[in-house]
């Protein structure tokens, strides 16, 4: 895990999102809905508490047992240390059951943090032991942080985001706003409200934007949802797709128009879990993504 100076610049917006967005597909395509629905519960705050007069090391293996059996890794052993290092913390992926995690010697006087370090880490084993890795290091540590997010223990890794005017901290390679994001498609998905649990306001300010990009992937069309403005675009492409079925597709909008045997198809990614679906251009109809499950109600 990336450890920033302190004082060195955070980057906001939503730089990563296409990468987010093909981690959460790969999640629910490794563990099925079900799977994914197995963990709809967030971990507690208090499973992540840590305060100034817990025991360093007891405290910090207590934490991690916690994100162990939240994360469905009953079998694993954390042994967890501290040592002066470049990186926020890191994890020494082998056979198991027993892994080593390093945190950086700053956890030790920053210890509302260690919960969110390991929540990074124990996730790295969760991903080595269902054998499922991005290209690449930047590609694969968005792919930790996402399924930390998604898999309920990453409200940690945001509300470790603090800014003023003197000082920065963030943790994890997504910004601010990717990790509001991921955390608010797991709240729609799952019916749930992570933002009382932020102690930074940063963090709830980061969450509040990235939980309206989330919103924005609701209001797409051919999803009902869709606003008049979007709709009618939508409209007039489909038009332009029935009049023209040689067009490519147009880059600048989800949807896309094909023609087949059996006539004119939409496709657009699930708001979801961001599968692409598939349906025939016939007006209003309910689909549901083979994928993750959602309903959809649509207006082709």
């Amino acid at each position: 895990m990336t450890n920033r100076p302190p004082g060195a610049p955070v980057a906001h917006g939503f730089p990563h999102l296409d990468t987010v967005r093909s981690a959460i597909t790969a999640l629910y395509r490794r563990l099925s809905a079900d799977g994914v629905r197995a963990y709809a519960t967030s971990l507690a705050p208090v499973d992540a508490a840590f305060g100034d007069e817990d025991d360093l090391h007891l405290g910090a293996q207590r934490v991690a047992r916690s994100l162990v059996q939240h994360l469905r890794l009953p079998d694993a052993r954390m042994i967890v240390g501290f040592r002066a290092m470049e990186h926020a913390a890191s994890v020494e992926l082998t056979a198991g059951p027993e892994y080593f995690i390093e945190l950086n010697d700053r956890f030790r006087t920053h210890r509302r943090d260690i919960g969110a370090a390991l929540a990074h880490e124990i996730t790295h084993v969760l991903l080595h032991r269902l054998g499922l890795e991005f290209p690449g290091t930047r590609a694969n540590e968005i792919l930790t942080d996402t399924t930390t997010a998604y898999l309920g223990t990453g409200w940690l890794l945001l509300d470790a985001f603090r800014e003023d005017a003197t000082s920065r901290q963030k943790l994890g390679y997504l910004t601010p706003e990717e990790f509001g994001y991921v955390l608010a498609k797991r709240a729609f998905a799952f019916d749930e409200d992570p933002s009382p649990w932020f102690t930074s306001p940063q963090a709830y300010t980061a969450y509040t934007k990235g939980r309206q990009r989330a919103l924005d992937d609701l209001r797409r069309p051919p999803l009902t949802a869709a606003g008049w403005t979007g709709r009618r675009r939508y409209a007039k492409d489909r038009r332009y797709a029935q009049d023209h079925p040689e067009a490519g597709p147009d880059p600048n909008v989800p949807y896309v128009f094909e023609t087949g045997p059996q006539g004119l198809r939409v496709s657009f990614p699930c708001p979801t879990c961001h599968q692409r679906i598939r349906l025939p251009v016939r007006g209003r109809v309910s689909a549901r993504c083979g994928l993750c499950r959602t309903r959809l109600e649509c207006d082709t």
